[in-house]
């Protein structure tokens, strides 16, 4: 994609939606790298149910101890692979408490040390806990980055690093939240919203006529 088409693109979803945030509910960095790490194979409607109840009872890394692996299944027991995320978390909890006072890190390094947490995780809770300008590449955005033309990529690491040269310093920030709230709700891999999308003047998929003729037809 051109860099002018570029801007115009972050432009539109700027002027669309000023302050993007992550869907995930969460009062502290704690709570999102909690609710980030149970994210995971999960849709975050099914992790904030889970969480509600759980961050009532414990979100800090030393109620979590104290409520104990089973007390944590009984929460999160009906999100998708809950006994490996549950472990992950107590060992989370308790390297926090010993390596970082209790607090979370805010370096990728000793974030992506952690159990359960990975490059996407880290950059999720850098960009939206403390305001780092990173992307985190998930299904979402590294379908809109592919099939838009901003940044195409055969990996996720690939993607992200197409995305932190493509997209103005200006937008990046916030690209993150633009690109997957897009993805989630226009651009969605199935019946992609074509015909309503803000920016599909500045999109070079291939199949885009395609989707604008069903779109028409469907009117007809």
């Amino acid at each position: 994609m051109e860099p002018r088409a570029v801007q115009a693109m972050f432009k539109k979803l700027a002027a669309a939606d000023p302050h993007p945030t992550t869907e995930l509910t969460y009062a502290n960095p704690f709570e999102l790298l909690v609710a980030v790490i149970l994210s995971a194979q999960a849709t975050d409607m099914s992790v904030n149910k889970a969480t509600r109840t759980l961050f009532a009872s414990a979100n800090t890394p030393a109620a979590l101890l104290a409520l104990g692996e089973h007390g944590l299944k009984q929460h999160i027991k009906a999100i998708g692979l809950f006994n490996a995320k549950a472990r992950h978390l107590m060992i989370t909890a308790r390297q926090l408490i010993e390596l970082h006072r209790g607090e979370v890190p805010q370096t990728r390094e000793a974030l992506e040390a952690l159990p359960g947490v990975g490059r996407k995780t880290a950059n999720v809770v850098l960009n939206t806990a403390f305001g780092e300008p990173t992307i985190a590449v998930d299904t979402h955005i590294f379908r809109v980055a592919n099939r838009t033309g901003l940044a195409p990529g055969k990996t996720p690491l690939q993607v992200e690093e197409g995305l932190l040269v493509a997209v103005p310093k200006k937008y990046r920030q916030h690209a993150h939240h633009w690109l997957i709230l897009h993805g989630r709700y226009t651009c969605m891999a199935r019946r992609p919203k074509c015909a309503t999308c803000i920016i599909g003047k500045e999109c070079t998929w291939s199949q885009k006529k395609e989707y604008l003729k069903q779109s028409t037809d469907a009117r007809q």
